[in-house]
């Protein structure tokens, strides 16, 4: 199985360049199927979660071009809509975004058929909302053997309101009605960066969607998508992790590729317990030289402090003088990456949605598993700061989001390695001294 070997106490030091956004990459390939023409996406982060989502593309008939590691093109002429469309495979099952392809196919075919998705285990994130919007649409939703089927006579677009703001019924309720006859408002909706990119991709094909970015996206259907080339964002949350990655371990790191105003609310946390933050046009460095003061961080949806960024947080906060409360209001399961914490040294305890963590003046080396994506990010960044030797096993969750992690890590000056066996391990610790 394959996990990190870490040895600690190195400050990150030099450039880390960053990939493109998963999250915003996740609902574009998605997406890409919508027109009969070819689409050329460039800038995807080649991580797991979005290597998934395009064999399931692949399953369902379009055609997929790998133009090299980072630009894809991807052509939905192929597909045949006369077809059942169900898209159910042991790995689709594992990614949450699967369900982007519940949207994007209702859109062109008025029909789809998806496994019921997966994802990393950190709280309720049902699907009602995806299902009002859809309805609203005039599309018919039926559950039944761990399958979601979509199906409408004719999309109408509609007035729909989200009870509670959500990123990925946004996206789907925004592909499912681009298409649409006549005109959709989506009220209350999520206004992340790559709900903007989403929206822009699909205007680049020839949609017609304003107000993205804003509570109130305006959607006129239009009758059919064309070919484009696009280019996606960088991934806000990979550049908040080396952000905070280097200020944890009292380094000097350039992120470049970056888009700074994305990457507000971390900078403005990082400036209050001490770090220095110096933005450039498309790029950030972070500076740390002492140790960092305790603050109060709650999770909101954009553009408040992001959910993906609270565990690496945590960790910082973690080593930080004083006692710092992080809240976590978007998901109920966040914390699991506390007890694996607490083997390294942390002091924190958890009440409901609240984490107290009292600082330590550092970690020690411990073997830990990577409960989820994110946290498993964070379980890296504690290894890094710890006293002696780390493993995190459980790295496939890492590999989800986080394209090349340990290489990059690796560029800064961080002793890490992926490994396999425990030979492996002793022959890391061996070299390293």
């Amino acid at each position: 199985m394959e996990q990190y070997v870490i040895k600690g106490g190195r400050p990150l030091e030099g450039e880390v360049t960053i990939a493109g956004a998963k999250n915003a990459a996740l609902g574009i390939l998605a997406a890409a199927v919508m027109t009969d023409q070819e689409v050329t996406i460039e800038n995807v982060p080649n991580v797991r979660d979005t290597r998934v989502l395009l064999q399931a593309i692949q399953g369902i008939g379009a055609r997929v071009r790998y133009i090299d590691e980072h630009t894809v093109a991807i052509c939905g002429g192929t597909i045949n809509p006369n077809t059942d469309l169900c898209v159910d495979d042991e790995y689709i099952r594992k990614i949450r975004a699967s369900y982007y392809l519940l949207g994007a196919l209702l859109g062109k075919y008025n029909h789809s058929q998806v496994a019921l998705p997966g994802g990393c285990d950190i709280g309720a994130r049902p699907i009602d909302l995806h299902i009002k919007g859809f309805e609203a649409l005039g599309a018919h939703v039926d559950i039944a053997n761990g399958m979601i089927s979509v199906e409408a006579d004719e999309l109408i677009g509609s007035h729909i309101y989200m009870d509670v703001i959500s990123v990925g019924a946004t996206i789907n309720v925004m592909m499912a009605a681009v298409m649409a006859n006549g005109k959709t408002t989506i009220e209350n909706a999520a206004k992340e960066p790559h709900i903007v990119d989403v929206a822009n991709f699909l205007n680049s094909m020839g949609a017609n969607i304003k107000g993205a970015g804003t509570d109130v996206i305006r959607i006129r259907g239009v009758k059919s998508l064309h070919g484009t080339t696009y280019s996606i964002i960088p991934d806000q949350i990979e550049a908040g992790t080396f952000m905070v990655a280097a200020a944890a371990t009292r380094g000097n790191v350039l992120i470049k590729n970056v888009i700074p105003k994305h990457l507000e609310a971390i900078t403005s946390k990082l400036t209050d317990i001490g770090a220095t933050v110096i933005e450039y046009d498309d790029s950030v460095r972070v500076m740390c030289n002492k140790r960092l003061k305790a603050t109060n961080i709650k999770t909101l949806p954009y553009p408040g402090f992001p959910t993906d960024m609270q565990p690496q947080m945590a960790v910082t906060l973690a080593l930080s003088n004083g006692t710092s409360i992080v809240t976590e209001s978007i998901f109920e399961n966040r914390f699991k990456y506390v007890a694996e914490l607490s083997r390294m040294g942390a002091h924190i305890r958890v009440e409901g949605n609240t984490a107290i963590l009292d600082g330590v003046e550092t970690f020690t080396g411990a073997n830990v598993a990577a409960p989820d994506l994110r946290a498993g990010a964070a379980l890296v960044i504690a290894a890094l700061v710890a006293n002696d030797f780390s493993t995190v096993c459980d790295i496939k969750y890492i590999q989800r989001g986080y394209e090349k992690f340990d290489e990059k890590l690796r560029g800064l000056g961080a002793l890490i390695e992926k490994v396999e066996t425990d030979k492996e391990i002793q022959k890391f610790k061996l070299k390293v001294g």
